[in-house]
């Protein structure tokens, strides 16, 4: 939740690959879930061992072949080297068995899923990871990265306002401890590197962070100014279990000539608004319905209205729907148009029943990505933060990822 305008010392620059793809996701490919098997976790770490999930919807409803492939990344997410021996047990390349056809929705799709490990495919050693789904002629229809670590070390992870008297009412600084009583580092500020992440968003990510102390065996991070963020503002929600029904932030609902048409009350700025506590789930969505056993199958789409009321018009600037709905991405689909007749920036999208977090962002000509423009941002913001510690040893051949912290601004500290 901050700017992209930052020292390079601490800028991961890479992340671009992380976010940006070079091929573009079909229309036809929607709802992308990929979280842990945990109930009520949406970051997509896991500890070795533990199982990942991942399910999504084809709107033909043809029920297609596809295969997912399973490559070692480096820490900054380009392909290793290593072979596919080394990190995976069984097939790094499978088939994608389990799909079924939705039941009783206006908008046909099937519905695929997959668990990670399975009898098939098993992973054997920590690290960054890239899971690719192909079509039956091997094109690659989306990506999404995860995380597999091991707890090697504990991580300690408190979140406190900036010290900067300039923007103590707008940024969180975030302090950690590395604590590694039971394992041997012999030079961390070479072989440790920590990456920051806010909300599980990549494109705000720090990193190439070096301890500044040391206290027997814990590395301390007591940055303020590296390790901070814009706080942002709550993420904006609604709530679309109940597809033919209005809710607290959708105003109307109104069925069309195919699907249901939802729209939302409209949003105004809120920079110049005070802070306002919103229950949200921090950019995140959970896909639900009423009308249904089954979310998988029973949930139906509909077209969801956005709009916006600014107080000016921006000339040299694009305004996004952000959040992992889409993976984070801008892109034509949740890119919002001005609309003269109602003087709206408006768009919309085909969505699947549930609980959605959303935000305004603003993208500049040169790339800048800005969410105070539209949300303003405030210090008592509830944000997540986690810590990934990943460690390459001298003359070693691969990063491993040896722990993970998290810590979140609901009680932040002064």
């Amino acid at each position: 939740m901050r700017k992209y305008f930052l020292p390079l010392y601490f800028v991961l620059f890479f992340l671009a690959s992380y976010s940006q793809n070079n091929y573009t996701e079909p229309d036809y490919i929607k709802t992308i879930v990929f979280k842990p098997a945990t109930s009520n976790l949406y970051t997509p770490i896991i500890k070795l061992g533990e199982r990942i999930n991942l399910s999504f919807d084809d709107l033909n409803a043809n029920e297609q072949d596809y295969t997912y492939k399973i490559e070692y990344c480096n820490i900054d997410w380009g392909i290793s080297n290593i072979s596919k021996s080394e990190f995976i047990q069984g097939y790094a390349e499978d088939r994608i068995r389990d799909y079924e056809n939705s039941f009783n929705t206006l908008q046909p799709y099937t519905n695929y899923t997959l668990t990670i490990p399975n009898e098939n495919t098993r992973i054997k050693i920590s690290g960054n990871y890239m899971l690719s789904v192909l079509n039956e002629d091997e094109e690659v229809i989306f990506k999404r990265h995860f995380i597999v670590y091991e707890p090697k070390v504990t991580v300690g992870v408190a979140v406190y306002k900036s010290r900067n008297i300039s923007t103590i009412n707008t940024k969180q600084s975030v302090e950690f401890i590395i604590n590694h009583p039971n394992y041997r580092i012999n030079n961390a500020s070479e072989e440790i590197k920590p990456i920051l992440l806010q909300n599980n968003n990549w494109q705000t990510a720090i990193t190439s962070l070096k301890p500044q102390f040391y206290r027997g065996e814990q590395l301390l991070y007591k940055y303020n100014k590296e390790t901070s963020f814009w706080a942002g503002n709550e993420f904006l929600y609604f709530d679309s279990k109940d597809i033919r029904s209005s809710t607290l932030n959708i105003a109307t609902v109104e069925l069309g000539r195919e699907l249901y048409h939802t729209y939302l009350y409209t949003n105004e700025e809120r920079a110049n608004l005070p802070y306002t506590l919103f229950p949200d789930v921090n950019g995140n969505f959970i896909v639900r319905t009423l009308n249904g056993n089954n979310s998988n199958t029973d949930a139906d789409y509909s077209w969801v209205h956005f709009s916006l009321k600014s107080h000016q018009i921006l000339k040299n600037e694009n305004i996004y729907i952000h959040g992992n709905f889409n993976n984070w991405q801008l892109n034509e689909t949740n890119k919002l148009h001005y609309n003269n007749e109602t003087g709206l920036y408006e768009a919309t999208l085909l969505l699947k029943q549930g609980f959605y977090n959303y935000q305004y962002v603003t993208l500049t000509e040169s790339g800048l990505i800005n969410n105070k423009t539209i949300n303003g941002s405030f210090y008592q913001t509830e944000n997540d933060y986690t810590v990934i510690v990943y460690h390459k040893p001298f003359g070693s051949r691969y990063t491993k990822v040896i722990g993970v912290g998290f810590g979140n601004s609901e009680k932040i500290n002064n």
